[in-house]
């Protein structure tokens, strides 16, 4: 009789463990899970040699950036930092155009340099140079004395090297991480050809503008023409005589009456 009183308290203390897990587990709410936020995407990867090669006449600019190893600089800073670059493209009639000082003579080093000057190391939109153009000087990616002057004149970007003075004419590709902005001119540096700088040539004169036909002359001012006096002299002379003869008659005529 023990052993039956001994197992009915048990199984009766068990029933009653399984309700009492049974009601817990239906009072308590399921967990929540919060989501993961999705990885934000990676930048396209730019291929600057493709893109000079197609984007237009840079020919020139991509072989002294193949030929001093820049280009791998670049394509580096693009894809593989958080900064972004932006490069300053110029055209290949800006190299057909400089005279002096010439590129001929420079070493690997400064071609290289050079080739470094026409970067930033950051990415900047076309918007960004308006803040851009009170911060300047601006350090290029050559870094120590290669720096750049920005001028922000209602939306057109001016670029100053001292030796170089032009502008951006128009973005070759602004999306970040890259910038390639065309420029017109090779940007020298003062680093490289020194600060005995040449004075920029004086522009232009104004064409003449010829005297449109409404314009006033000397006659329609009340003023007489350069050869109108001798005219008018003339016509004087010829009414003097003919008053003179008139008198003369008439006093011929008199004396004749009196007779």
């Amino acid at each position: 009789m023990e052993k039956m009183e001994l197992s009915m308290g048990f199984m009766i203390c068990v029933l009653l463990l399984l309700c009492s897990s049974a009601n817990a587990q239906k009072g308590a709410s399921p967990p929540t899970f919060s989501p993961t936020p999705a990885p934000a995407p990676a930048p396209d990867f730019v291929n600057l040699t493709d893109l000079l090669t197609v984007a237009g006449p840079f020919h020139t600019f991509l072989n002294y950036l193949q030929s001093t190893k820049v280009i791998e600089t670049f394509q580096n800073q693009a894809n593989n930092t958080d900064e972004g670059i932006t490069i300053f493209v110029p055209k290949d009639d800006a190299f057909k155009s400089i005279k002096n000082p010439s590129l001929s003579n420079l070493t690997q080093v400064q071609l290289k340099q050079l080739c470094l000057f026409h970067a930033l190391p950051h990415y900047y939109s076309l918007a960004d140079f308006k803040n851009l153009s009170q911060l300047s000087p601006v350090n290029t990616y050559a870094g120590g004395d290669y720096s750049l002057n920005f001028t922000d004149v209602s939306g057109t970007v001016h670029v100053d090297s001292g030796w170089t003075r032009t502008k951006v004419s128009s973005s070759v590709h602004s999306t970040d991480p890259v910038a390639l902005y065309q420029v017109d001119k090779v940007l020298l540096p003062e680093a490289i050809f020194g600060t005995d700088i040449p004075p920029m040539p004086a522009p232009a004169p104004a064409p003449d503008v010829a005297p449109s036909a409404d314009a006033p002359t000397e006659a329609s001012d009340g003023g007489s023409p350069p050869n109108s006096s001798p005219a008018k002299s003339s016509s004087q002379r010829i009414m003097n005589l003919g008053v003179w003869s008139q008198l003369i008659l008439a006093v011929s005529g008199w004396v004749v009456l009196f007779l």
